[in-house]
């Protein structure tokens, strides 16, 4: 099967574009594709840029620091085969899955932002913060067409929106181990916004 691999950097400070140009140079820019931003445009014009260059039936999402590692894509392909899944998402709070690298606090929200969206939506999964997942192409198409969120609440509208329509979700426990270099994303601003975004999810769904 032939895979390859799209990189879509906004600007981070972590050092994931160099890498990526590194990875570039050893592997061939038919096998790595870099597709850089000059700004920070939000995580769902991200996927909408990744998509145009997507060429095969599914598209594996994750973060490119290895935050989330890619042993276990593998598993991802085996669990979309088996129940013919339309989206399989890496979960931390199910069977042997965990976190890995986080304070307190951090793993506080976390979980506090899972427990309020489980009670008021019921989505129907377990990691509804979580971005390493696995669609079925033109399902992630059609979700990007009903999602409005962005930053922290967009994973979460996502998993909603699915189940709204119907299409099946499968889950594979995973490791997540937080980046070694850089600064996490999360502030005040997200949870603020998160907030927002759940209640506006509650009274529209």
């Amino acid at each position: 099967m032939e895979k390859l691999l799209t990189a879509i950097d906004d600007g981070s400070p972590d050092g994931t574009q160099e890498i990526a140009e590194q990875l570039q140079k050893i592997y061939g820019s038919d096998k790595i594709l870099l597709r850089p931003r000059a700004r920070k445009l939000g995580l769902g014009t991200a996927y909408i840029h990744g998509m145009k260059h997507a060429t095969g039936n599914f598209i594996v999402i994750m973060d490119a620091d290895l935050s989330h590692h890619p042993k276990f894509i593998p598993e991802f392909i085996r669990k979309q085969k088996e129940g013919n899944f339309d989206i399989v998402s890496g979960t931390r709070y199910k069977g042997n899955g965990g976190v890995y690298g986080w304070d307190l606090k951090r793993k506080l929200i976390s979980r506090g932002a899972n427990f309020l969206t489980q009670v008021l939506l019921r989505p129907g999964a377990s990691d509804l913060t979580g971005s390493f997942r696995l669609y079925r192409k033109e399902v992630l198409q059609k979700l990007m067409e009903k999602c409005v969120s962005k930053g922290y609440v967009f994973q979460m509208e996502m998993i909603v929106r699915a189940r709204q329509l119907g299409y099946s979700i499968g889950e594979v426990p995973i490791s997540f181990v937080d980046r070694v270099y850089g600064e996490s994303k999360l502030g005040g601003n997200e949870i603020v916004s998160f907030l927002k975004g759940l209640l506006t999810l509650f009274a529209t769904t």
